[in-house]
């Protein structure tokens, strides 16, 4: 390192954002994530004992996956290396693993690689490291905000212990507001501010578990209020509303917050609950989800578990979709929340779906057995010489415009796939189906 180097490296810890600088860099630093570094759990045993083996720290932003890394780095004996995967190639993976062979083969020296956002390496990136990994060449630290088991490698999810990090409670984000306001030497304590209790709480609530969010709003209220007669500046409830003015919402469209809203707001709908149907959808709306999207989804709700008991539903459904992409935002909302509470409150039966269901695995399971020959076409031309068509009863010709004959091919005639529940109008349509084939029994 040069003396360029250093005086950039003097000043980038200077001039770092707040969150960056209160990092910690001991164990007993740490605020939050007691589940995994109470003084009684394995990962504190690990780190204190230096017996780290490959972890993955799984969790929203601003949870301290990053930190633990970093209290890692101060504490361990190991050489301590970090890449970034949105930029690292190759070459760079290389560089790391060959370091850490020179450190085992010539001082007898661990390598921890510290890969954040690994869940950006593609496969076969994830496949290099593999071997390395396994042999103990390196001991891996990956950190995501997605769901591993989804985006990592399963192998090395294998050789690795997986640790969730949860969203911070409002009084761990209250005690590090407070720690970032008094602490002279790397947080805001030199501006002598003072933070009313009830700007606190706010700030607590709003960041929604995000330490980060949090932090980054306190330094803006510090930086930017000027200092009143009594020489203090003072964080109130006005500057701390304007400081942080939307929620932060934990909710990304590829992600596991994504699928899990989504996965709420359909079981809600499916289980007739208005209310969390059109919470789980005005949090979506919130996080700025593509109406079109929430539209599909209200579609496929009201086809697979409203269904026939109420088949109005997909007509609702298809409706607002359409008037969605006719209106836009934020019109738009009124439109789906209308869908949301009618789907929700119909009458609900997967009786269609179910019979789709089993008719699907009665066909895979005769593949292409013969229509029955009355069935046929028997309009074109050499239909009449084969005798398609012959026998066949046209419904409108009998009673309640219903006559018995078989439809389904030939070992299949007694299979039942659609059966209606006692639902809403699919009571009438199994009363209806009961009544004409007792009728044309007799």
């Amino acid at each position: 390192m040069d003396l360029f180097d250093y005086m950039r490296e003097q000043n980038m810890e200077k001039e770092s954002p707040l969150a960056v600088r209160l990092r910690p860099v001991r164990l007993d630093e740490v605020v939050g994530q007691e589940h995994i570094v109470g003084r009684d759990k394995l990962l504190y045993r690990a780190i204190q004992a230096d017996k780290l083996s490959s972890i993955i720290f799984y969790g929203p932003p601003g949870t301290g996956k990053t930190t633990l890394a970093k209290v890692i780095a101060n504490t361990t004996s190991a050489e301590f290396m970090q890449i970034n995967a949105t930029s690292a190639g190759k070459k760079d993976m290389e560089d790391v693993v060959q370091k850490a062979k020179n450190n085992q083969g010539m001082y007898g020296k661990k390598s921890i690689l510290f890969i954040d956002e690994i869940h950006r390496f593609n496969k076969g990136q994830q496949d290099y490291l593999l071997p390395f990994v396994e042999d103990g060449t390196v001991i891996l630290i990956g950190a995501t905000t997605e769901n591993p088991y989804f985006e990592v490698n399963g192998a090395l999810l294998s050789r690795s212990v997986i640790f969730e990090l949860k969203p911070l409670s409002r009084e761990n984000i209250r005690a590090l507001l407070m720690r970032a306001v008094t602490d002279r030497e790397k947080g805001l304590g030199a501006y002598d501010a003072l933070v009313e209790e009830d700007a606190l709480d706010f700030l607590a609530d709003m960041a929604n578990g995000d330490a980060r969010a949090a932090l980054t709003a306190i330094e803006l209220g510090v930086l930017t209020t000027p200092r009143a007669e009594d020489g203090h500046i003072h964080i109130t409830l006005d500057v701390a509303q304007e400081c942080i003015q939307k929620r932060v919402v934990r909710y990304d469209k590829s992600g596991d917050n994504h699928y899990d809203t989504v996965s709420a707001f359909i079981k809600s709908m499916r289980g007739s609950d208005p209310d969390a149907a059109v919470y789980y959808l005005a949090r979506m709306l919130y996080a700025g989800e593509d109406i079109r999207f929430i539209a599909r989804r209200i579609m496929i709700c009201a086809a697979e578990d409203v269904g026939t008991a109420d088949p109005m539903a997909l007509t609702v459904a298809v409706s607002a979709a359409q008037a969605v992409e006719r209106i836009g935002m934020p019109e738009a909302q009124l439109i789906l929340a209308e869908a949301v509470i009618y789907v929700a409150g119909a009458p609900k039966s997967n009786a269609s779906y179910m019979a789709l269901g089993r008719a699907m695995q009665a066909v895979e399971r005769t593949q292409t057995a013969p229509i029955p020959v009355h069935l046929l076409d028997a309009h074109y031309k050499s239909a009449g010489k084969l005798g398609h068509g012959i026998g066949y009863k046209y419904a409108h010709d009998y009673p309640h415009h219903y006559v018995k004959q078989q439809y389904l091919p030939d070992g299949l005639e007694h299979e039942v796939f659609y059966d209606p529940g006692d639902n809403g109008q699919e009571k009438e349509i199994g009363e209806r189906l009961r009544f004409l084939r007792e009728e044309a029994d007799k």
